[in-house]
């Protein structure tokens, strides 16, 4: 399971927060995979000792996972796992392969990570701006060991998306899912060319622009960083559907 993440200054109670961080840890569990649907989790004294708390904040959080729908506790078996988040199922059950899918999915991105980042840069107190930069050095690790960098490109995004201190930003990052990360190997839109560690390497580049800006406090940078980051996105795909369409024009003239 996930470590807790870190606290965010100021706030309700000390044991809401602790609540909170742990259905999210959990979540993300979830979304990763660690935790698959049908699954039994751990007994309240287990999951209390594991994250270190007591059995009540363990009780708030799975309250909290079973609310959203995630969680059922059955009577005598234990709590198990039902389903995903459902602040957007239709987005993240879709596993459509159509390019179309994809720029609508980065259309939303541009307009929640852009304005995101923005936060970010004024808003990230010192663990979350080391989380961002963790998670863009396992991209290039991983990049370097000729390893799917998928799993870690959503993790950069989404760390940024906890440096808003705003919740909603990570809830809607999470129901589009790290599917939506197109070099990510279980990525609908996963390609030969997308998957080149040339193409990765760009990508990197990019984030890098973003990190830098969100490190220095410039919010202005790092908006404009987010937004050409994914609007670079849109346009490789529009790329791929110009070469498709220019190959089957050729293909014509030949006939």
């Amino acid at each position: 399971m996930n470590a807790i993440p870190p606290p965010v200054d100021g706030g309700p109670s000390r044991r809401q927060k602790l609540s909170e961080r742990i259905a999210n840890s959990l979540r993300q569990d979830f979304l990763s995979g660690q935790i698959s649907v049908g699954q039994k989790l751990p007994t309240e004294a287990q999951l209390a000792e594991s994250f270190d708390v007591s059995r009540t904040v363990i009780r708030e959080a799975i309250a909290a996972l079973s609310a959203d729908g995630l969680l059922e506790t059955r009577q005598g078996a234990g709590i198990f796992v039902i389903g995903h988040q459902s602040s957007a199922p239709i987005i993240r059950q879709d596993r459509s392969s159509n390019i179309s899918h994809a720029l609508n999915v980065l259309e939303v991105r541009i307009a929640l990570e852009a304005e995101g980042a923005a936060l970010a840069a004024t808003r990230r107190n010192a663990s979350q701006e080391a989380q961002i930069q963790e998670s863009f050095f396992e991209f290039d690790r991983l990049l370097q060991l000729g390893m799917p960098t998928g799993q870690a490109d959503f993790a950069f995004h989404r760390s940024i998306a906890e440096a808003t201190n705003n919740p909603f930003y990570v809830e809607v990052l999470d129901a589009l899912g790290a599917r939506t990360i197109p070099c990510d190997v279980t990525s609908p839109y996963a390609t030969e060319e997308v998957l080149s560690v040339s193409y990765q390497a760009g990508l990197q580049r990019e984030h890098l622009a973003i990190l830098n800006a969100i490190s220095a406090g410039d919010a202005t940078g790092a908006r404009d960083a987010m937004r050409a980051h994914l609007s670079a996105s849109q346009e490789r795909y529009r790329e791929r559907l110009r070469d498709r369409r220019t190959r089957y024009q050729s293909i014509i003239e030949a006939s």
